[in-house]
């Protein structure tokens, strides 16, 4: 009896130590499924950290792109007279600018002095008109070109989509809309085209686009572009992103101007009432303001007026103006 016990004993211990030590069919199986388990969550979280770390890697493309073309812009605000002329869309050259301008202050000065405005006043009032009067108009002119290429970007931006969704290059997609847009944009999308012609890249070329209207949406026109050629991406839905921006931002402009329009009109009035004063004064009593040009004293105090009004107005146009 015992030893059949031992016996027993000894067998249940045999099987006891090989079911503990040889791994069953089933547990294999186990593991196996864990480790692919495993494997499959380090590939995944892989994936997660490269598709991050790209994303990444391209925010701080655009950040530095966004940020050297932002201080190229700072460092154009002081313009020369040939960019203000340049950016003007005006063909006229810096010398032949300055010879009108000489011609337009010499006859300003005649008119004064046949005016019997004292000769010192006519130069003064001369030299001013010729240096101020004729930048104005060029300031003027370059805003408004601005003005119209902000109007017709948007639309451009979203023919390039268009085109870059159908299949087309994005160079083919330009051509388009250097055909097709209206006027700047049409012009300043075929000189990009030009330089490309002339062996520039893309990123290069779109350069030209800043340098004639440097403005914010054209930064960040300039910008996609460059980061697009550089890193690659989904062109059409950053322009797209773009061009719906440039509309919320046309939209804001335009609501600033509504919103502001008392405002300018309120200072256009009170800086012309002197001068419309002065104007019907004349007109009803001409003797009347004859002191103010022919006595030493009446000198002064108009210089110190025209002094006070300009002052003035530059306060109040400068109080008028919104950046949006």
């Amino acid at each position: 009896m015992t030893m059949l016990v031992l016996i027993a004993l000894f067998a249940l211990t045999i099987g006891a130590a090989g079911f503990a030590l040889v791994p069953s069919a089933l547990g294999n199986k186990r593991a196996q499924q864990r480790m692919k388990a495993f494997q499959g969550d380090i590939r995944t979280n892989r994936r997660d950290i490269d598709a991050n770390r790209t994303k990444e890697n391209r925010r701080k493309n655009v950040q530095q792109a966004l940020k050297s073309q932002t201080d190229e812009l700072n460092a154009r605000k002081r313009l020369r007279l040939s960019d203000l002329i340049f950016q003007a869309g005006m063909t006229i050259k810096p010398a032949t600018f300055i010879r009108n301008s000489v011609i337009f202050g010499a006859g300003l000065f005649v008119v004064l002095f046949i005016a019997q405005v004292p000769f010192y006043f006519a130069a003064i009032f001369a030299v001013a008109g010729a240096y101020l009067l004729p930048r104005m108009y060029v300031s003027h002119r370059r805003k408004r070109y601005q003005n119209r290429f902000l109007d017709e970007l948007p639309n451009a931006i979203e023919a390039i989509v268009r085109g870059v969704k159908t299949g087309l290059p994005l160079n083919d997609s330009m051509r388009v809309v250097a055909k097709d847009t209206k006027e700047p944009v049409r012009s300043e999308f075929a000189r990009v085209l030009d330089q490309q012609s002339f062996g520039f890249s893309m990123t290069e070329a779109v350069q030209v686009l800043l340098e004639r209207v440097p403005l914010p949406e054209v930064n960040f026109f300039v910008v996609v572009i460059s980061v697009q050629q550089q890193a690659g991406g989904n062109l059409s839905e950053a322009l797209g992103n773009l061009a719906r921006v440039l509309r919320n931002r046309k939209k804001m402009k335009q609501k600033v101007k509504a919103m502001s329009s008392e405002a300018k009109a309120s200072a256009g009035i009170i800086g012309s009432l002197p001068i419309v004063v002065a104007i019907l004064v004349s007109l009803v009593s001409p003797s009347y303001l004859v002191p103010l040009f022919t006595t030493p004293i009446g000198n002064v105090c108009l210089g110190v007026g025209v002094v006070m009004l300009a002052t003035g107005i530059f306060v109040m146009n400068r109080m008028v103006q919104f950046e949006v």
